[in-house]
């Protein structure tokens, strides 16, 4: 028989005793694992039910260990796959100034979220703390920051507006005290003819590690109309005339220019404006000239101008 063939029969017989092992191996493997077996594993802790009144600081525990008994399968997916455990933080105590949730508490919450052939023996420790700590809430106003440029006879029609108006803080009392307004990201508009609506981020202030906020978002919008003017003759009223005396004023009518949405100047009339002179501005002093104010004018509106500030007037005897 030649050495080629010689060789060829070698390495098969390699391959086919090195299989034979290699299933050897697998059925012991299999066979172990099948057996009940005491260790230790890992598990991930997942804080939930936190009473409001509390909040989950930073330095709680995120592991647990614990001495399981269970099959070698078991231990073998605990393993590779760390288990998530939720903690019920609601059955926490208060003890000599720490939040502690019992040894006996943690075995049973435990118990209940393990499988049915999983023996929990032992754990790592014999109280569970939890850092929490006592909070505050109270609602913050948001200040929209916008850089508002409109187009040519366009108005804002109202104020700008952020929904939500305001944004709950919660957190330790010192720290939330400091907190008076809570700001938007800044947003340029420009050449604006029409309502607006756009979604900003919340600008928080630092040093608030301990804090927590109902939401991180808002939304900014406005009302824009196109505007209009108009103007009208309001006559002149005098205040303060000394007794026995009427002042005449002229012109006794003067003219104020209106700005305001076309619907709004529609719903106007003179009526709705007061223009008054103050005799008694002059203290004594001779003057012809009587400043003019406005006293009363209509809502709603974009811009009220008086086309003369002042008018002449003469006293005189009744």
């Amino acid at each position: 028989m030649s050495k080629k063939v010689m060789h060829g029969l070698n390495k098969k017989k390699v391959k086919v005793f090195s299989l034979f092992l290699f299933c050897s191996f697998l059925a012991w493997f299999i066979s172990n694992l099948s057996e009940t077996y005491e260790s230790r594993t890992y598990f991930t802790l997942n804080y939930r039910n936190l009473p409001d009144s509390l909040l989950l600081g930073k330095n709680s525990n995120d592991q647990i260990e614990a001495k399981l008994r269970t099959s070698g399968f078991q231990f073998l997916y605990y393993n590779f796959f760390k288990r998530r455990i939720d903690i019920d933080v609601s059955e926490v105590e208060f003890q000599n100034g720490d939040f502690v949730l019992s040894k006996e508490v943690l075995k049973r919450q435990m118990d209940q979220q393990l499988s049915q052939n999983i023996s929990l023996l032992d754990l790592d420790r014999n109280q569970l703390e939890v850092d929490l700590y006592q909070v505050d809430s109270k609602k913050i106003p948001i200040q929209p920051r916008v850089d508002l440029e409109l187009q040519q006879n366009y108005i804002l029609d109202g104020k700008i507006k952020v929904s939500p108006d305001s944004v709950e803080v919660k957190g330790p009392k010192n720290e939330i005290d400091t907190i008076k307004s809570i700001k938007t990201s800044s947003i340029q508009l420009t050449n604006v003819n029409a309502d607006f609506s756009n979604e900003v981020t919340l600008i928080f202030p630092k040093g608030l590690d301990n804090s927590i906020f109902s939401v991180g978002k808002a939304k900014v919008f406005g009302k824009v109309s196109k505007f209009s003017e108009k103007i009208f003759e309001v006559p002149v009223q005098v205040l303060n005339i000394p007794e026995g005396y009427q002042v005449r004023t002229f012109p006794n009518s003067v003219t104020v220019l209106c700005k305001a949405t076309i619907e709004r100047l529609k719903e106007i009339s003179a009526s709705d404006f007061e223009i008054v002179a103050d005799y008694g501005q002059l203290n004594g002093a001779e003057s012809s000239t009587l400043f003019l104010e406005i006293t009363q004018s209509p809502q709603k509106v974009y811009d009220i101008r008086l086309e003369e500030n002042t008018v002449n007037f003469v006293l005189e005897q009744r």
